[in-house]
């Protein structure tokens, strides 16, 4: 089953504003798929409306729709003050459109017809980068009866005190600083081995150690949840 993505305050929310039926439907269920909880309007002024009334932790906004264009809905998000990660998706190629779509406030833009993996592997990315910016990337890790202090990899674990490897380490920083957001094998892999493949099952093994120090039961864990992919979630 899939592991559901949080925050803080529970599963990260995605909205997504897209007129067109099997392209939302997919998208919809997709994102579902991946755990996010989803909200799919089919119109602008539905998606600015639920943009401006709700918490998002990102927004997936088709360009031409009835009512309000993504354009528009965009740059009214951004007018409110609110920085919640935009990826805009359209049917238009040309370099203007791109240009105006950033101008008004889109992350990121991504041209139909897309594969649907590129299309998540985006909203990963952004949400790796919003969240990384966050408090999450404080020195000390607290979660559950456990910490860590990510300079010098002193933590309290299951086994008392004790000091993490330099992958273990980088390990732990790096999903404690996307927490909540799915992150995939290749994901760890591009962070802990600087994208360099490691040794066959390295990145299981690593998993499987810190599992062993920082899950009440390392069978079942609730704060290193397995992710699509091989990699993990972090629940902290």
């Amino acid at each position: 089953m899939t592991q559901t993505p949080v925050t803080d305050g529970g599963a990260l929310r995605i909205l997504v504003a897209e007129d067109e039926e099997l392209i939302g439907h997919m998208t919809q269920l997709n994102l579902r798929h991946e755990g996010y909880e989803v909200a799919w309007v089919k119109s602008g002024d539905e998606a600015r409306r639920r943009a401006a009334a709700e918490a998002w932790d990102l927004v997936v906004l088709d360009v031409m729709m009835p009512g309000a264009n993504g354009f528009e809905v965009a740059r009214s998000i951004r007018e409110s003050g609110r920085d919640v990660p935009i990826l805009m998706v359209t049917a238009r190629a040309d370099t203007p459109s791109k240009v105006r779509g950033l101008d008004a406030g889109a992350d990121d833009y991504l041209v139909k017809p897309f594969d649907m993996a590129e299309l998540l592997a985006r909203v990963r990315a952004l949400l790796r980068r919003h969240r990384g910016a966050g408090p999450a990337a404080a020195r000390e890790l607290r979660f559950g009866r456990y910490e860590v202090d990510l300079q010098t990899l002193e933590a309290r674990t299951n086994a008392g005190p004790h000091t993490l490897d330099a992958d273990e380490g980088r390990l732990m920083a790096f999903v404690s600083r996307h927490r909540g957001v799915p992150l995939t094998r290749q994901d760890l892999v591009d962070e802990v081995w600087s994208g360099a493949e490691p040794q066959p099952g390295a990145v299981e093994v690593v998993l499987a150690r810190l599992r062993r120090l920082f899950e009440p039961d390392p069978d079942n864990p609730v704060h290193l949840l397995p992710a699509p992919g091989g990699g993990c979630r972090f629940n902290g």
